[in-house]
């Protein structure tokens, strides 16, 4: 395996997951975040891993990272397109602020560092490569309090539709990962109580999240000739198909 998997927001939660399980899979692995102390203690898990403090929303920044990338390794084989966040808040009175933060991180970056792959991947030698979304089930139905997440998440399917319809010509595959309830530090309050659609607070089931790296390792190791479009992965029980 000399594969190169570039993943971002990897110092924590599914980022984390995701690098260790392809650090163990035998890929060349470069960590990307914000908060390098991080990205270390993920890197310390073992494997050839490169840590590369990244801002995603920064242009420079991102440029930075693929151009590291090259250096250090000539390609670019996988982009895992993670790095995330939330800011809940009533449609009717969150900030414009708090909006565009949750925007720039979750679509404008995710963007910037899928354009980066992309054209890493259909100049090099041989061709191609497959960049994955980390979606969210936000972007089937959303939970009350969160518009700039939701739209965010919705934003991501129509991206990764384009980048899927693109790449074609240059044999890069798009797929999105869409996740519902894995148990990560931020998912954790979901097992004391999250709000509900009749507004009420109620106790979600969770999932191990090593079953989404699992997930992503096997959409990765799929020839550039196949695809998964998209992906659902959740905690059967949750309270998501059907009406509770």
């Amino acid at each position: 395996m000399d594969q190169v998997a570039v993943i971002t927001g990897a110092g924590s939660g599914i980022g984390r997951a995701v690098a260790v399980e392809l650090l163990e899979a035998g890929y060349r692995v470069v960590l990307a975040g914000r908060r390098e102390d991080k990205l270390r203690e993920t890197a310390a898990s073992g494997g050839t891993a490169l840590v590369v403090p990244t801002d995603v929303t920064d242009a420079d920044s991102v440029r930075n990272l693929f151009a590291r990338v090259r250096t250090e390794y000539g390609r670019v084989d996988l982009l895992f397109n993670n790095a995330g966040l939330n800011i809940p808040g009533h449609v009717g009175d969150l900030s414009l602020e708090k909006w565009q933060h949750v925007i720039n991180v979750n679509l404008t970056g995710s963007f910037l560092c899928a354009q980066e792959a992309f054209n890493a991947m259909r100049s090099q030698d041989p061709q191609g490569g497959r960049i994955i979304n980390n979606g969210s089930i936000s972007a089937h139905s959303p939970r009350p309090y969160s518009p700039a997440y939701t739209a965010s998440k919705h934003a991501i399917t129509g991206l990764t539709k384009s980048i899927s319809l693109d790449g074609r010509q240059y044999n890069i595959a798009c797929g999105q990962i869409d996740i519902g309830n894995a148990l990560t530090e931020l998912a954790a309050r979901m097992v004391d109580g999250v709000p509900q659609a009749n507004g009420e607070l109620a106790p979600e089931p969770v999932f191990d999240v090593k079953h989404v790296a699992a997930a992503v390792r096997n959409m990765a190791a799929l020839p550039l000739d196949t695809n998964v479009l998209f992906m659902t992965i959740m905690a059967n029980a949750m309270p998501f198909v059907g009406r509770g």
